[in-house]
């Protein structure tokens, strides 16, 4: 049987063209999880086949069964609605009624001065450096992740955000305080860097397919990971990488780091 002709399956297509638009990998991941929870939830049926009903069913199930919060309904709704309209070229239009998760209404919580520095004061290395750019710099955790050497400009005193939330750049305001500590973490880099490049010539993730523009950029320092993952990985393609390090590090943050 020639497996050459056969079209891809569901969930590949969906990954390629959530690539195609540049869609985070964490948004990737997400979407995908909803897409595959949704199939089974319907009896593994095509979702082709289902359309609306299958998704107001969902949607009255995450809501009354499994009790989510608001912003996980919406999620999956969002996640469904890019399935139908460019995966499967079936715009879902009106689904109908539905339960709506219910949106507490929360003050949100802002720590004191005091218990930021308490909290910062129990870190070290590397994970007090992210923290204090984090609280200094107004960066969220995964835009920490994805700092590269070529993002900070100490002469200018900014840190430049890539592709952050909404996939837009910014710039933020580098804490004086952690100069000293970035300088630092490039050293080490490019220590890293120079090891790398004698035991095996690993080069860094790099985005949209730029190595083929320029395939020394993954070996240079300007693009290395400030936080880099504690070892190498096999990206899309099968080659050897170094991807930066995993948000869920820094959550649970080990007492050696």
């Amino acid at each position: 049987m020639d497996t050459h002709n056969q079209p891809p399956k569901l969930m590949d297509r969906v990954k390629a063209i959530m690539r195609v638009k540049r869609y985070s990998p964490h948004t990737v991941k997400t979407y995908c999880y909803w897409v595959r929870y949704f199939i089974r939830f319907n009896g593994l049926r095509h979702p082709a086949i289902m359309g609306g009903s299958g998704v107001q069913a969902f949607l009255e199930h995450l809501a009354v069964q499994r009790h989510v919060a608001a912003a996980t309904q919406n999620q999956a709704l969002n996640a469904l609605v890019f399935l139908y309209r460019h995966v499967l070229d079936q715009p879902l239009g009106d689904i109908g009624e539905f339960s709506h998760a219910k949106q507490p209404r929360r003050l949100p919580v802002v720590l004191s001065h005091e218990q930021v520095m308490c909290v910062l004061n129990q870190l070290s290395g590397s994970m007090h450096l992210m923290a204090t750019l984090m609280s200094g710099s107004g960066l969220r955790v995964l835009e920490t992740c994805r700092l590269r050497v070529r993002d900070i400009d100490f002469e200018r005193q900014i840190i430049t955000v890539r592709a952050g939330k909404g996939d837009k750049d910014r710039t933020t305001l580098l804490p004086a305080t952690c100069i000293p500590s970035l300088q630092y973490q490039i050293s080490i880099a490019n220590q890293q860097l120079d090891y790398r490049l004698l035991h095996g010539n690993v080069p860094v993730t790099l985005p949209h397919a730029l190595d083929r523009k320029y395939p020394n950029a993954g070996i240079s320092l300007a693009w290395q990971w400030l936080f880099p993952a504690s070892r190498p990985c096999f990206d899309d393609a099968g080659k050897v990488v170094l991807h930066h390090i995993p948000p869920r590090r820094c959550r649970k943050p080990s007492s050696r780091q």
